[in-house]
């Protein structure tokens, strides 16, 4: 049995004693818990290392990862439980396990992603993703959008063809002029620009039936806010749906494209929704580019 002393001295460390909370609750390889930590891999095995030598944890191969569980006593346990309340960060820690744990599951997704790369790289008569869209805009129920930094409004013609009504919100008086023309010469009667601004929208509390929102957060100066505009303008049951990239490292962003923020983390997402009131809240990554800068596309919806 692991000395006493030792494994209390060993998780008065709090990101040590993090760790065998998690271990507590599921087996997780080291990468896993680096997501779920945001440490680097050095820092994260180290400490496991010391964990296993104290017999705290154990750990299983498996092809080129190795698993760790825990193997502490029940008291001790016991007693860091009680100790985690003076560590904050253990309450971020459950939900981003929970996070780890549904892309662990989530099989199928891993097979559409694989999909996803051979479409396209073999002729079929007929399939493009321009018709799948197509079709499934067609299956779209009417409802009342407000498209939220629409820039100048290729979706919300799209979503226009089905919409009873969409709203373009643009900060940018080229963007919503342009739009707005693009929508007279194509006849589109039922699609109408609006000059806001994200943290600002122009649109009376609990009007629309879904906010949308593609490429527009990592824009807002403050998203928390952005996000609960969102759901101030929804219907009770209405939906928020939101495109934006996975956190990444790509610093040329903020001088290209005039980006505020490198993208946000499942995490980071769900906090904002979550903290605007938004319920069933879910996050996936639906989009990894095989270019450099790799970067990714996360989709997060809510229900109001």
């Amino acid at each position: 049995m692991a000395s006493i002393l030792k494994s209390l001295r060993l998780a008065a460390d709090p990101n040590r004693l993090r760790l065998l909370l998690l271990l507590e609750r599921e087996e997780l390889s080291v990468a896993e818990l680096q997501e779920i930590l945001g440490k680097g891999q050095s820092q994260v095995s180290t400490s496991l290392a010391l964990l296993k030598s104290a017999g705290l944890v154990k750990d299983r191969r498996t092809g080129k990862n190795s698993f760790y569980r825990l193997k502490a006593p029940a008291q001790l346990m016991e007693l860091l439980r009680d100790a985690a309340r003076e560590v904050p960060e253990t309450a971020d820690d459950r939900q981003a396990l929970r996070l780890v744990l549904r892309k662990r599951q989530d099989s199928m997704r891993r097979y559409f992603d694989e999909l996803a790369g051979k479409f396209g790289r073999q002729y079929v008569p007929g399939r493009s993703w321009k018709g799948i869209a197509e079709a499934l805009l067609k299956l779209m129920p009417p409802m009342v959008i407000a498209d939220l930094g629409a820039g100048e409004g290729t979706i919300s013609q799209l979503m226009a063809q089905r919409a009873r009504r969409v709203i373009a919100i643009d900060n940018s008086e080229k963007m919503v002029e342009f739009g707005s023309e693009l929508a007279r010469k194509h006849n589109i009667a039922n699609l109408e620009y609006r000059l806001g601004d994200l943290e600002d929208v122009p649109i009376r509390a609990g009007a629309v039936d879904l906010a949308f929102l593609s490429q527009a957060l990592h824009h807002a100066s403050h998203p928390e806010r952005a996000v609960a505009e969102a759901w101030r303008i929804l219907k009770p049951g209405g939906r928020i749906a939101v495109l934006d990239l996975n956190r990444h490292r790509f610093e040329e962003a903020r001088e290209l494209y005039a980006d505020l923020w490198l993208g946000f983390t499942e995490l980071e997402m769900e906090h904002y929704l979550k903290a605007a009131g938004f319920k069933n809240v879910e996050t996936a990554i639906v989009h990894k580019e095989t270019e450099a800068p790799y970067l990714e596309t996360m989709l997060a919806v809510g229900e109001k």
